[in-house]
C-alpha cells in the first residue's frame, strides 16, 4: 500500500497544535493512518510552510441562497434583509442550479468537508448527490400558525422525505425551525417529535426585536409577519427573551445549534445551561462575516469562551456573506474580538468541534486513525497565526 506523508511549520491534529518535527502519514485516499515523528517517518515526506489541519466544517449554510450574491445591501438590518430575501426568490431553476454548483466547488476547494444545510425545497439535492462533500440537510420549517400547523407541516415532511429516499451516504436529514419569529409553540413541538435523537439548528437571537416580539409583542418583527399576512393574534408574549421561551420545546433532538446568537445575553446561558436535558448537547454556531453583513455586530465571542460553550462556525449564505470561507470566518473572529484567541483554539471550532457538532466525528474533524478528515493547508501564516494573506487549499 502507498502512503502520503505530511510535514509543515506545524500540524494541527484537531485538538492541539504540533511543531515542525510531526509528520502526518495517510494512504492514497486520505485515510488517516499516523501520526509520527520525522525521525520515525522515512522517506518521501512532502514538506510544506503553514499550518496542516483537518478539513473545515461548515455547520451553518443555505445553498439554496447562492444565487443571492451581491443582490442584497450590507447592513439593511435583519427584517429589511428578510423581506428583501423573500422579494428576491424567484428564479428559474437553472440559475438556480449554476449557482449552487459554484457555490458547493467554493466550499470544496477552500477545505471544507461537510456542511450543516438549511433548505426549504429539494433543490440542492442534485448538487448534494454528485459532491465530494457530506452534507447534513436541514429542512427548515416556517409555520407562524396555531391552527393549520398539521397542514403547514406536510409539504416539509414531504421534502424531507425526498433527502431520505436519495439513499445517499453522504446525508443526513432531519426537520428545523426557522426562527421564533416565524414558528408557532405548537409548530415547535411538531417539528419537536419528529426530531428525537437527530441533530437540528435554530436561528437565535440575531437581532434585538426578537427579544422584543417576545417580551412585549411589540417592535419590528411585526412588519415581516404583516407583509406575509401572518395572523398573529393567537400570539401571547411570555414576558422573557425569545430564547428562554422556545428552548424548553425542543427537548428530544440529540444536538442543538443555536445558530448567529448576536443578542444572547448571560442569563440565556445560564437558561441553556440550566434547562439543557441529560442527553442533549447544546452547540453555539458563529456565523460572524453575516452578521456584520446584515446587522452591523458581532456576536459576544468572547462571553461564550468565558463560560465554556462548544462553539463551531458556519458561512450563511451568499446573501449575507462576501464569500462561504470557514478560513474567513476565523479571521474575521480574530480580527474583531476584543480579546486574542489562540489560532488552535479557533481551529478547533472549524474541525472537531463542527464535526460532533454534526454528528460526523468519527470521519471528520481529527487526524485520528481510520479516519478520512482531508488534508488542508494554510498558508503565509507568522509563527502559528492565521493573517490577512493566508489561505486555505486541499492537499488531499
Amino acid at each position: 500500500m502507498a502512503y502520503q506523508k505530511f510535514k509543515a511549520d506545524y500540524l494541527f491534529t484537531g485538538t492541539e497544535m504540533l511543531y515542525r518535527k510531526y509528520v502526518l502519514i495517510t494512504d492514497e485516499q486520505g485515510v488517516v493512518k499516523d501520526v509520527v515523528e520525522s525521525k520515525d517517518a522515512g522517506d518521501d515526506v512532502q514538506t510544506f510552510e503553514g499550518i496542516l489541519t483537518p478539513g473545515f466544517i461548515n455547520c451553518h449554510c443555505h445553498l439554496e441562497l447562492s444565487l443571492m450574491k451581491n443582490v442584497i445591501p450590507n447592513r439593511t438590518g435583519l427584517v429589511d434583509f428578510l423581506l428583501k430575501v423573500v422579494q428576491q426568490r424567484g428564479a428559474t431553476e437553472e440559475a438556480i442550479y449554476d449557482a449552487m454548483r459554484n457555490a458547493e466547488q467554493e466550499m470544496y476547494n477552500g477545505g471544507i468537508v461537510a456542511v450543516g444545510d438549511i433548505g426549504n425545497t429539494a433543490h440542492s439535492l442534485p448538487i448534494k448527490l454528485k459532491s465530494k462533500m457530506h452534507w447534513y440537510n436541514f429542512v427548515e420549517v416556517l409555520g407562524f400558525t396555531e391552527d393549520r400547523a398539521e397542514e403547514v407541516i406536510k409539504p416539509y415532511l414531504d421534502v424531507q422525505e425526498q433527502f431520505i429516499q436519495s439513499g445517499s451516504g453522504n446525508l443526513q436529514t432531519s426537520l428545523v425551525p426557522h426562527a421564533p419569529y416565524t414558528i408557532s409553540n405548537k409548530m415547535f413541538r411538531l417539528i419537536n417529535d419528529a426530531s428525537a435523537a437527530k441533530v437540528i439548528s435554530v436561528h437565535n437571537q440575531e437581532c434585538a426585536a426578537e427579544d422584543e416580539l417576545y417580551k412585549t409583542k411589540s417592535g419590528d418583527f411585526f412588519r415581516l409577519l404583516d407583509f406575509l399576512k401572518v395572523d398573529t393574534s393567537f400570539f401571547q408574549a411570555s414576558g422573557k427573551s425569545s430564547l428562554q421561551t422556545y428552548f424548553p420545546l425542543l427537548n428530544k433532538a440529540e444536538h442543538v445549534l443555536l445558530i448567529h446568537n448576536s443578542f444572547m445575553q448571560q442569563e440565556d446561558i445560564d437558561f441553556v445551561k440550566r434547562e439543557t436535558p441529560v442527553q442533549q448537547q447544546v452547540f453555539i454556531c458563529l456565523c460572524a462575516n453575516a452578521n456584520l453583513y446584515i446587522e452591523g455586530r458581532m456576536p459576544p465571542v468572547n462571553l461564550f469562551r468565558q463560560n465554556n460553550c462548544v462553539i463551531v462556525l458556519g458561512t450563511d449564505s451568499y446573501s449575507s456573506n462576501w464569500s462561504l470561507s470557514i478560513l474567513d470566518e476565523m479571521r474575521r473572529i480574530q480580527h474583531e474580538s476584543a480579546f486574542s484567541i489562540p489560532t488552535e483554539e479557533i481551529l478547533k471550532w472549524a474541525t472537531y468541534n463542527g464535526a460532533k457538532a454534526l454528528k460526523l466525528e468519527d470521519k471528520f474533524g481529527s487526524f485520528e486513525k481510520g479516519k478520512q478528515p482531508a488534508v488542508v493547508l494554510i498558508d503565509h501564516t507568522v509563527n502559528s497565526s492565521i493573517t490577512s494573506k493566508s489561505t486555505a487549499r486541499r492537499l488531499i
